[in-house]
C-alpha cells in the first residue's frame, strides 16, 4: 500500500514528527511505501470559494496544491495527518489542506482512501481530542474514508514528555497494523 504522511508541525522534531517517524517505521516494516508531505512549509493557499472547480478541479490557485499535493493525495492508497493540537482544534494549515479537499471531492470521494489521524497535545485532559476527534469522524464519513486508527497523545507538550508517555510505541503498532 502506498501511504501519504501529512505532517503539520513547525517543530520539526516536535512530538505529533516523533509519532509519524514511529508510524512510518511500522508501516514501512509491513512493506508498505511512505512518501512524507510537510505542509507547514508548502505554498498552500485557502481555498476561495470560487467554485470555479466545480468539485472537480482543476483549482484555478496554482500552489503547491494543486501543482504535487493533490496528485499525492490522489496517487496513495491511504492519507495519515499528523498534528499538534492548537486551541484544541485542528492546525490551520492542515485544515486548510482539507479544505481544498473541495477541487475534486467527487473523485476522491470515489476512491474509498483510507486514513489515521496521529495527534499530540499538551494538555492531559480527557475532552482535548473532543473536536479535533469529531471533525477527523466526520470527514471520513463524508468523504467515505476508511478510519484504520487514531493515537492521541495525551500530555506531549514536548518531545522528552512524548517519549516517556507509551504514545510513540501505539503509533508503531498503527503503522505496523495497517
Amino acid at each position: 500500500m502506498r501511504i501519504l504522511v501529512l505532517e503539520s508541525s513547525g517543530n520539526k522534531h516536535g512530538s505529533s514528527n516523533l509519532l509519524a517517524e514511529a508510524f512510518i517505521r511500522g508501516a514501512k516494516e509491513n512493506g508498505h511505501e511512505i512518501t512524507e508531505f510537510d505542509v507547514i512549509r508548502a505554498d498552500i493557499r485557502s481555498c476561495l470559494g470560487c467554485n470555479r472547480c466545480g468539485m472537480g478541479g482543476p483549482c484555478v490557485q496554482k500552489d503547491d496544491y494543486e501543482m504535487k499535493l493533490k496528485g499525492m493525495i490522489k496517487e496513495n492508497d491511504m492519507l495519515v495527518f499528523v498534528m499538534p493540537v492548537y486551541y484544541y482544534n485542528w492546525p490551520a494549515q492542515l485544515k486548510t489542506v482539507i479544505d481544498r479537499f473541495y477541487s475534486f471531492t467527487t473523485e476522491l470521494t470515489s476512491m474509498h482512501k483510507k486514513t489515521a489521524l496521529l495527534a499530540v497535545a499538551w494538555d492531559d485532559t480527557d475532552t482535548v481530542f473532543s473536536v479535533v476527534e469529531a471533525y477527523y469522524k466526520r470527514i471520513c464519513e463524508y468523504m467515505q474514508f476508511k478510519d484504520m486508527g487514531m493515537v492521541l497523545g495525551r500530555g506531549c507538550g514536548t518531545p522528552a514528555m512524548t517519549k516517556s508517555s507509551g504514545f510513540i510505541e501505539k503509533a508503531y503498532e498503527l503503522g505496523k497494523s495497517v
